[in-house]
């Protein structure tokens, strides 16, 4: 019996991960494998959210499963499969107490504006919620905040505790904090430099986000002061680069990498937006803004491509209309990319944290 549930476990460790593309036997994946009354239970646990992902992988084990329990005393046995996540920590025990329950602060930046890096960091957030984890969502854009608009949250004010602390504005399953909460379209942030950076540590450090898996940061486009002082002043998990295929889009994207690279954040990937439209017409796709852009920063910069995203109006009026894709259509095609880019991001972050680590497999 031992022997027949340790041939499964070593089974088990070469399938590959889908957002990793790794082996598990190469992760650190934790893999139990268990015999009780006539039922073979199989655990694995992942270091990143994927509850999406649950009946995808209870299929894959149920094939890989079968040559190994086929003619054997496990043969005629029933399998219970589990998936399980456990986040990794990155945040540092010296941070300040607000972000001491923050296991991981992922900034989503771009060397310039207009490529959508609000939207896909709302829909990433979103993402990850959906998979099972507790996601924050900070908008970093003191002199353009959005996020009150994109989340429908509009004229919302947060509530204040002992006259020092926010408290974020809960809005479709995120924590959330926004300049925009505090300020009114006709009283702009008409600051410097200092006054801005000064404005992001407040909010960053004032509110009080609890215990969260991911805190999700929108930053403003460039790599100015801003940038600057979330990288000096907190532990970042990573960031996360969005471009258009464009070449302009790519030589500030190139920008943002080198930037992170310089203060020690590790790149999580890039995430090509508006790579392709496709007529509602007649059909045709078309990359309007060119093509494999991302791929060449991703293989020039040693980083990942964690997807492209396509120009399309519905993510353009959901984000408009305060229900953000990955909430409006939670099913549809377009969510599921995001979902896969934010496993992949969350993905990253797992192996970063446990590079030094061995997988785990017990058999019982």
């Amino acid at each position: 019996m031992q022997v027949e549930l340790e041939r499964l476990a070593e089974s088990l460790g070469q399938l590959h991960d889908p957002a990793t593309g790794l082996p598990l036997d190469e992760l650190d994946a934790e893999i139990e494998v268990g015999f009780e009354g006539g039922t073979v239970f199989v655990g694995l646990t992942l270091g990143y959210p994927c509850a999406g992902r649950e009946a995808d992988w209870d299929a894959r084990l149920r094939e890989a499963c079968l040559p190994t329990l086929k003619g054997g005393p496990l043969g005629e046995a029933q399998l219970q499969f589990e998936l399980f996540s456990d986040i990794p920590v990155t945040g540092a025990a010296d941070a300040p107490e607000p972000l001491r329950g923050v296991k991981n602060i992922v900034a989503v930046a771009s060397g310039k504006g207009g490529v959508g890096k609000s939207t896909t960091a709302v829909n990433l957030a979103l993402a990850l919620a959906a998979e099972g984890a507790s996601v924050g969502l900070l908008d970093a854009d003191i002199y353009g905040p959005s996020l009150p608009t994109m989340l429908g949250t509009e004229g919302v004010r947060p509530d204040v505790k002992e006259q020092k602390f926010f408290l974020p504005v809960e809005a479709r399953g995120l924590k959330t904090m926004s300049l925009g909460y505090l300020m009114t379209e006709e009283t702009p942030a008409v600051w410097r430099g200092p006054m801005a950076s000064g404005a992001l540590n407040q909010i960053l450090t004032q509110t009080l986000w609890g215990e969260l898996d991911y805190l999700f940061v929108d930053m403003p486009p460039g790599t100015g002061d801003i940038q600057l002082t979330l990288a000096q002043n907190t532990t970042l998990a990573g960031a996360v680069i969005v471009t258009t295929p464009q070449d302009l889009a790519l030589k500030d994207a190139i920008k943002g990498v080198e930037m992170f690279r310089k203060v020690s954040v590790p790149v999580l990937g890039i995430v090509e937006n508006m790579s392709l439209h496709t007529c509602s017409q007649c059909g045709h796709s078309e990359p309007i803004f060119g093509s494999g852009g991302g791929e060449r920063i991703a293989a020039d910069y040693q980083t990942r491509l964690l997807g492209q995203l396509p120009l399309t109006l519905a993510i353009r009026e959901d984000a408009d209309g305060g229900l953000p894709t990955v909430a409006s259509d939670p099913e549809g095609e377009i969510a599921g990319l995001y979902r896969d880019i934010a496993r992949r991001a969350a993905a990253q972050i797992w192996l970063n944290a446990g590079e030094e680590d061995l997988p785990q497999i017990e058999v019982s």
